[in-house]
Order: C-alpha cells, then structure tokens, then sequence
C-alpha cells in the first residue's frame, strides 16, 4: 500500500471515529442527564460530570415497576409476533414479483409501490380496523395496522431476490423436482439470510418504538405498550408540572424528577434496541447494498 493509498485510508478512518463519536456523545448525555440530580440540571444545565448524581428518576419509574414489565411483555410479544408475520408475508410477496415467468409480477409490483405513493388516510383506516374487522382494544391493533406489511421492504426483497438467487440454481432445483414451496424454503431462504435480517431490523425498530397504534386504538392501559406506558407517564409529569393540579399536587410536583425522568424514558425506550442490533449487524450492511440495487 503506497503513501497515497494510506493517506486516504487514515482519513477515512478520522472521518468515521468524528461520526461515530457524534453519534455516541448524545446518547451519553443521555444517559448521564437521567443519572444527575433535578436541581443540578435545573442550576448548571446538562453536563457530562455533573455536580450531584441521582437514582430518583430511575426510582420513580420503579413505582410502575408492575406496569413497565407488563408493558414490556407486550412489546416483546408484538415485536416478536409482528416482526416474524411480517417477514413471512413480505417474503411470500416479494419472491414471485421475482420471478421473471410469474404473469402478473408487474402488475403485483404496480399495486405494491402504489401503496407507497397513496393511502385511505386516518379516519377511514380507523373506521375499517375498529368497525369492521373489530380490532379495538385488542393486541392485533398493536401488530397489524400499518405495520404489518410495508411496500418498501417488499420491493427490497423482491430485489435482492432478482439479483442474489442464482435462476439456474432455481431452475435445477425444479429439475429435480421439488416444487415452488420447497425451492422457496430449501434454497431460496437460506440464500437470503441478508435481506432477511436487515428486514428484520427495520420491523423490530418499528415495531418496538410504536406508540401510534396504541394512542389511536387501545383505551384499557393493560394493553399499553413499553412506550405507550413511557408516554403516558411523561404526560402526567407534564399535567403534575403545569400548574392544573389543584395545590397539593402542584407542591408534590416540585419533587418530582420532570428533566430527568425524561431522560431515564428514552434511555429504558432505547436500550433493548441497542442490544438487538449487534445480532443483525453482519447481515445488514450486505443485505441493504444488494437490495438497494435497482433490478
């Protein structure tokens, strides 16, 4: 490796140790603000090292304890649920658009990327899912509106397929005479162990940070999500800090850790994901180049 070649190499390395560093630096903020006392923050501002640490935000989450855990079953079941119904309709959709003998692959991707251009709108999406298929108050409408299926990914699979999946292995396969399921989950499945994780991913991430779903369609708290919950307990904070409380609240109010509880919310919101990325990570990067490709 030449003088230039290092050069170039050196920088690039500074350049992405800057960007991975601004990308840390916040969420170690973060966490050290719901970690610092309220007066600290409210005398000093936020700081790296601040002046008095305390567990009083982390403490007052804890009074919810039963909520919170019961609150993240759900998340995990819907995650986990949603996330595998999702990768298997979105697979079973995208693998015949791929496939260049499939008569109706260009009218199957026309309906797909319409879905991406054009929708019902909110009312009549709410009035279909809660007066036809009766989905309020239930655990489906955390999983199935608007989550389910996205004509993004399936245009991201139906891609990667085209351009990963060998035809003539397909075509031998069949020689051989398995069928389209059995080339489907003998061949082509294990081929696309890329796309399928980085899928994978970005229905987690939505999944897990939902909070629309529950705001529109769930009223019984029972069923409230981790950030259903989170939300919910960030709006009393706000309600109690307002002043509309008659004035043994408001007095009770003062105590209450608002500034960093807000932080300890998003730091509980968001650690589980930083946990689950590490396990996608040497599929993702692959599977988004490859699926990127125009095909």
């Amino acid at each position: 490796m030449n003088a230039e070649n290092r050069m170039i190499q050196s920088v690039g390395h500074i350049t992405m140790i800057i960007i991975s560093g601004a990308c840390l630096i916040p969420f170690l903020l973060l966490v050290v603000s719901s970690l610092t006392s309220e007066q600290s923050i409210l005398s000093n501002g936020y700081s790296f090292f601040p002046q008095e640490w305390s567990f009083s935000a982390y403490e007052y989450l804890g009074k919810a304890s039963e909520e919170i855990l019961r609150a993240y079953g759900i998340t995990i079941f819907i995650t986990l649920a949603g996330t595998a119904t999702s990768l298997a309709i979105t697979s079973l959709l995208a693998y015949p658009m791929s496939r260049r003998d499939f008569p109706i692959k260009n009218q199957l991707a026309f309906f797909v990327f319409f879905t991406l251009l054009f929708n019902g709108g909110l009312v009549p999406t709410y009035l279909i899912y809660t007066q036809y298929f009766d989905m309020k108050n239930t655990i489906w409408a955390l999983i199935i509106p608007g989550l389910l299926m996205n004509g993004f990914n399936v245009l991201l699979m139906r891609t990667f397929f085209m351009t990963s999946i060998p035809l003539p292995v397909i075509e031998s396969a069949n020689i051989d005479g398995a069928g389209e399921f059995r080339t489907f989950f003998s061949i082509v499945i294990p081929l696309s162990m890329p796309i399928i994780a980085t899928i994978g991913l970005f229905q987690t991430i939505a999944y897990w940070n939902d909070w629309f779903n529950g705001l529109v369609y769930l009223t019984d708290p029972q069923l409230f999500s981790i950030q259903n919950i989170l939300n919910r307990i960030l709006t009393d904070i706000q309600f109690l800090s307002s002043g509309m409380a008659d004035s043994r609240a408001s007095g009770s109010a003062q105590q209450l850790p608002s500034t960093s509880v807000r932080m300890a919310i998003a730091v509980v919101g968001a650690i589980p994901i930083l946990i689950a990325y590490p396990f996608f990570q040497k599929y993702f990067i692959k599977g988004i180049t490859i699926g990127a490709v125009k095909g």
